[in-house]
């Protein structure tokens, strides 16, 4: 355990600053879309800028990519939320949850389950990637979920534990250890996001129930 705190401080203490804020924004806008505020976008917008250029200045062109998706979700996502916002000083003004159904959502698992077999089989046999459908799996299923975030699908919550689970053990496979911690506060950020949520829409669910007659 040591060994491991020694590791985090080290590497925190050489990690460039550029790459420091975007990590920071990153947790940010976790936090933030948790709590329902419409200023996660805003940390969304500025920590992908920052990784969609970090990544590409290490020649990782696919995480750049991803992130360059990232940011025009951020707009997306920004838009999104403002558009029933009444500038109220409540975060959760503005921020109507929704709930699809089950059998939605197993359709939608089972054809990104498809895509990313297809593809992690591109990339174990014509790439050297490590660990090519674990890593494909998060990849696709992350995409798909920033889309559940952006509108407002309480179900984006138990995607993202789910993904953030299965991206602790490939940092940990791939020695990435302050990378690891980061994603264990994302599961617990997560979790609270989906207790959060849960709540928001049941009030809202009941506020759309019909008035009973006394």
């Amino acid at each position: 355990m040591a060994e491991i705190l020694a590791s985090v401080i080290s590497y925190f203490q050489q990690l460039p600053w550029l790459e420091l804020i975007a990590m920071l924004l990153s947790l940010a806008y976790v936090i933030l879309a948790a709590k329902g505020s419409l200023w996660c976008w805003l940390a969304a917008f500025v920590s992908t800028a920052l990784y969609t250029v970090i990544f590409y200045d290490v020649l990782l062109l696919m995480d750049s990519a991803l992130n360059g998706y990232y940011l025009l979700m951020a707009v997306y996502g920004y838009w999104q939320w403002s558009k029933n916002s009444n500038n109220s000083q409540d975060d959760n003004a503005g921020l109507t949850i929704v709930s699809w159904d089950l059998s939605w959502h197993v359709k939608s698992c089972s054809g990104l389950a498809i895509l990313a077999v297809g593809l992690g089989y591109l990339m174990a046999n014509y790439t050297s990637a490590h660990l090519p459908y674990l890593d494909t799996f998060t990849t696709v299923y992350a995409v798909f979920t920033t889309y559940l975030v952006a509108n407002k699908v309480l179900e984006n919550w138990l995607y993202w534990i789910v993904i953030d689970l299965v991206s602790i053990y490939l940092y940990i496979e791939k020695g990435l250890i302050p990378t690891t911690v980061l994603f264990v506060i994302f599961v617990i950020a997560a979790c609270y996001g989906y207790g959060k949520w849960l709540i928001l829409y049941k009030k809202s669910a009941v506020k759309l129930q019909p008035a009973t007659s006394s």
